[in-house]
């Protein structure tokens, strides 16, 4: 949650590009700076939740300090823990003001004509990326765009992005905000690293607080990152039952992938083990009572007394 989700005081909320603060998505913002810090920096983000949850400011938050830091091997950028940027600083300031050349906002605009919002985004602001990105870029090089929502644009609009999409900028990145990221086209989907946003915020659970359930599933396991993972098992209360489910062709071939892939192997190992052992006892059960005699010669299996003949 953004401090324009909630203002509590009948003030007049302030616009995501100048709100300074994002409250609960402490999460979200350590993987885009990491994501960042990275050697390969996706270009399109597809930032995910419910309206009003805070995505536009998280989308501007990195918008800001992609501009301000353009360099992502900065010690700055390497100690950072958040992605806030002072609201003194030059691109702070140019970016509330709307003056900020090196990024693009695509929104709903007035129409003139009736003075009123038009109902979606238009595919003529959408080609204005043609011409930002083909531009040569201020300061650190870095060039942002900003759809906010991705859900408004229209058909065509959808079509031009994807253009774009398809052949990225150098430099570039885009941050796409979406109240509804399922019904988002796939094709436009397929090419964003998808960060959803949730109400609640960051997990409360851990091994102090442990989820009240006796059976966690968690779908999709191999869409499931180390640091997930990591909070989710200690959530897990002791005695709890936790069933991944997933494809396991389409784990990572290193690193938690390789290790879970593993533990799957080893448990297919165990079950057809457990399996031949219980194959070997029902095979000794036909051919043997329990009392030692072969079946089938004056004993009932199990040691009763002979049947009689009628």
């Amino acid at each position: 949650m953004s401090d324009t989700d909630d203002q509590g005081n009948g003030a007049e909320p302030l616009n995501p590009r100048e709100t300074s603060v994002l409250y609960g998505h402490a999460e979200a913002e350590r993987a885009l700076l990491a994501a960042y810090r990275g050697a390969r920096f996706p270009h399109s983000w597809l930032i995910g939740g419910p309206v009003g949850i805070g995505k536009a400011t998280l989308a501007y938050r990195m918008a800001r300090f992609v501009l301000a830091h353009p360099d992502p091997r900065a010690p700055l950028v390497q100690t950072a823990t958040s992605l806030q940027v002072d609201a003194d600083h030059p691109v702070a300031r140019r970016i509330a003001a709307q003056a900020q050349g090196d990024l693009l906002v695509m929104e709903r605009t007035i129409n003139e004509k009736t003075n009123k919002l038009y109902q979606d985004i238009r595919v003529d602001d959408v080609r204005r990326t043609v011409t930002f990105f083909g531009s040569t870029a201020g300061e650190g090089g870095w060039r942002v765009a900003i759809v906010d929502p991705v859900d408004e644009l229209n058909p065509s609009g959808a079509n031009a992005l994807l253009k774009i999409l398809e052949e990225p900028p150098r430099r570039a990145v885009l941050l796409l905000v979406s109240h509804s990221a399922a019904r988002v086209l796939p094709t436009i989907r397929s090419r964003c690293r998808l960060l959803a946003l949730r109400p609640g915020g960051e997990p409360s659970f851990d091994g102090a607080n442990p989820l009240d359930a006796d059976l966690v599933v968690v779908d999709e396991t191999s869409m499931v990152d180390v640091i997930l993972a990591n909070k989710l098992i200690k959530a897990v209360a002791p005695g709890a039952h936790l069933l991944l489910v997933g494809d396991v062709d389409q784990l990572p071939s290193v690193g938690a992938g390789e290790v879970l892939d593993r533990v799957v192997a080893e448990e297919r190992g165990e079950q057809a083990a457990h399996r031949r052992e219980v194959a070997d006892l029902v095979r000794d059960g036909r051919g043997h009572s329990l009392g030692g005699q072969p079946a089938g010669q004056g004993g009932r299996q199990g040691g009763g007394q002979p049947r009689d003949h009628e």
